[in-house]
């Protein structure tokens, strides 16, 4: 009789047991417990800021600052597969765009501020970039015809062997600088991990960009040399050291000539003709 009675306090204990847990187990099961597989982390934002100064600023070709130095900066955010920032550097446009004489202030501007958001998604082994920019060059003198302008670009990335990456991007603007109208940019860009050389971590990388407008008069007029396109490319080696710091020693040139009607590229003030640029950048 006293086993049986020990068996069944126990029996009851265990029942009770029982009855007790099973709200709590139908509410994990409904939320999840702490058992369960975690739940994937919210993508975490990321923050970096550069600074930088260059020999010279030069963008597709076209010398920005009359063939002078600029100091030049930005900030980016990445949350995910969403990008945001922007970048601004010093300029040199005291006349020669728009008019023959390289002491005119026709257009007047010293300072670029380019403003950016998109995707980078990523497809197998394929790196997208689904972006838009925006162009502005604060208190510009630029009566006539407007400096500020809009891109909308693609582009697509990838490893082809090991520590070399290829991408082609293409960039359209429906009304480009200087009011130029509908303009397409394709660049196709190359890079390369090379081995360190002690302290030095070098990059080789190279772009070959093609311009093309669709019959703009002042694009014809302000980029193109009589002409609705135009190529240019660059090569070079960047060196990172220090972990946050970089020197970039790079060639640039285009197939357009310093002579012609082309405003940007005529005289002393913004060539397009063959040079090299060198940059250092600090990141953090």
């Amino acid at each position: 009789m006293n086993a049986f009675r020990r068996y069944a306090g126990r029996a009851a204990t265990a029942c009770a047991l029982i009855l007790l847990a099973a709200p709590a187990y139908a509410d994990g099961m409904r939320r999840g417990s702490i058992k369960d597989a975690p739940a994937p982390e919210k993508p975490r934002c990321t923050f970096s800021a550069n600074v930088g100064l260059t020999t010279d600023y030069v963008f597709r070709g076209f010398s920005q600052t009359a063939e002078g130095p600029a100091v030049q900066g930005g900030f980016d955010a990445t949350c995910g597969l969403f990008y945001a920032g922007v970048w601004a550097s010093a300029l040199d446009f005291d006349g020669g765009v728009g008019s023959t004489d390289v002491n005119s202030t026709a257009f007047d501007a010293h300072l670029e501020m380019d403003w950016y958001l998109g995707i980078k998604p990523v497809t197998g082994k394929i790196t997208w970039d689904l972006g838009v920019i925006y162009y502005t060059y604060p208190n510009a003198q630029n009566p006539g015809l407007e400096l500020n302008y809009v891109e909308l670009k693609v582009g697509a990335s990838g490893e082809i062997w090991k520590d070399g990456t290829l991408g082609v991007t293409v960039f359209y603007s429906p009304d480009y600088q200087l009011e130029g109208g509908t303009t397409w940019t394709v660049e196709t860009a190359f890079s390369q991990v090379l081995p360190k050389i002690g302290m030095l971590s070098p990059t080789f990388s190279a772009l070959v960009g093609y311009q093309h407008n669709e019959g703009s008069a002042s694009y014809r007029f302000s980029f193109g040399n009589t002409d609705d396109s135009y190529w240019y490319w660059n090569a070079g080696v960047t060196f990172g050291f220090l972990e946050k710091f970089s020197l970039d020693l790079r060639y640039w040139d285009t197939n357009l000539e310093n002579n012609g009607p082309s405003a940007f590229c005529k005289g002393s003030t913004f060539q397009c003709d063959e040079r090299f640029v060198a940059t250092l950048k600090f990141t953090y």
